[in-house]
């Protein structure tokens, strides 16, 4: 009969309305989780009876049903943070995470170290990334990202690069050095630091003579308790050489006589330490314009590098925008330790859910491809970020209003449907 057709045409209805404010709840319920995507409910109609069989035409529906619930993979609003460890995508992609129940993938980068030290989710996951080497190149392994505990080993100074002026209106005769008073003896004096093989620190006082026009020699020097075979209290020579100038006052030649750098404590003997004075015309085939000059100016330093640092322990950690974890240590170093992984699905909607903001690949999500953030496709980073939810409540309460109404227009169906077999059953008074 037609009319109790109705009746399960109306419960289909309901069911499926049912099922949508379900969706619907869901979304309001997850208005504030980081990184959540809103979803939509999707019905489709149920196979209608044909009154003229296979001729087709004249088909009577049979009610409703959800097709499916899918996500609407929008992008959600990026708010900053003050917390080092929050990161967010914007654009395509997810976290990799590692657990007890295997690789899953997550938007929700609100991470935090835990007691052993990994880089994790709220329920403990461990974020995934790629490793750096010991020169801080990137390594395309995926493995857990971890808060370093080692010390950063010492560096030993390989260079000591300088600029500086040497005053030309300097008469050479005037002072002659003394090694027993180098500083009453000298025409100009600066200091620079170097570190040993073992991470101590050393300074080396450099004393400049002028020998002639456009001639000077230079010896550096330091506390002699401080080399192997020196006197304390007394200076002792670690390195000398002679620098010559052209006309217009650019570094023409650098000539080392002499380098001992055979510091005490166990350190390495004969340390190569480079003095370098800069671009020199004919010892570096260089130009002479950077470096060093002779100027009929106050003799000056003007700056100085070199590359060796002490022993250090981390004093900070920081995310950049391409995932990229840094270290500062106590020395003064900055290292890069790992890269953040980020998959991409050819069908992200398919991913499978398993609660805790976190999805599982499923069979119609594809498998993930794998690799740095800004690259093929994949999302850029932000740190010290959120990504927060897609649900706009506004749109989710007009739908709401919409499936009620969806909802009690089917339930009067019913009800309709019910006065109907009640006129029925009324026949036979």
């Amino acid at each position: 009969m037609g009319v109790l057709s109705s009746l399960y045409t109306g419960v289909s209805g309901l069911a499926a309305q049912g099922e949508a404010l379900g969706v619907i709840g869901d979304n309001i319920a997850n208005a504030n989780t980081t990184g959540f995507k809103a979803s939509r409910a999707e019905f489709q109609d149920i196979v209608a009876k044909s009154l003229k069989g296979i001729l087709g035409g004249n088909q009577i529906g049979r009610g409703t049903k959800i097709g499916a619930v899918n996500p609407i993979l929008s992008q959600g609003n990026v708010d900053a943070t003050d917390k080092n460890t929050d990161l967010a995508i914007s654009g395509d992609g997810y976290f990799i995470l590692r657990g007890s129940d295997g690789e899953s993938f997550t938007r929700d980068g609100s991470l935090h170290f835990d007691k052993t030290g990994n880089l994790c989710t709220n329920d403990n996951q461990k974020l995934q990334g790629f490793r750096s080497n010991e020169k801080g190149e990137i390594i395309n392994k995926l493995v857990d990202v971890k808060f370093p505990t080692a010390l950063v080993p010492a560096l030993p100074t390989s260079q000591i690069n300088l600029e500086l002026n040497l005053d030309s209106r300097v008469t050479e005769a005037s002072r002659v050095f003394n090694p027993e008073d180098p500083h009453s003896s000298s025409h100009y004096s600066t200091g620079v630091e170097c570190y040993d093989s073992q991470g101590n620190r050393h300074l080396i006082t450099l004393f400049f003579n002028k020998t002639a026009d456009r001639s000077w020699d230079y010896k550096g020097m330091v506390d002699g308790k401080e080399v192997v075979g020196g006197e304390e209290g007394k200076l002792a020579e670690v390195c000398a050489g002679k620098l010559t100038f052209t006309v217009d006052g650019k570094l023409d030649t650098e000539e080392i006589s002499n380098s001992a750098f055979n510091f005490t404590g166990g350190a390495l003997q004969n340390q190569v330490i480079k003095i370098d004075f800069g671009d020199s015309i004919t010892t570096d085939l260089g130009k002479g314009i950077d470096g060093s000059k002779q100027y009929g100016k106050d003799s000056d330093m003007v700056s100085w590098h070199q590359d060796g640092a002490a022993a250090g322990t981390i004093t900070n950690l920081s995310f950049n925008d391409e995932g990229m974890l840094t270290a500062l240590y106590s020395n003064g170093q900055a290292k890069d330790l790992f890269q953040l992984a980020l998959a991409k699905f050819e069908n992200s909607e398919g991913l499978f859910k398993v609660g805790n903001n976190r999805m599982k690949e499923a069979r119609a999500s594809g498998t993930p491809s794998i690799g740095k953030p800004g690259q093929a496709g994949r999302g850029q980073l932000f740190a010290k970020s959120l990504e927060r939810s897609t649900v706009d409540l506004a749109t989710e309460f007009v739908n709401l209003i919409q499936n009620q109404r969806s909802f009690q227009a089917n339930a009067k169906t019913i009800t309709t449907t019910d006065e109907l077999l009640q006129e029925v059953i009324n026949l036979k008074r």
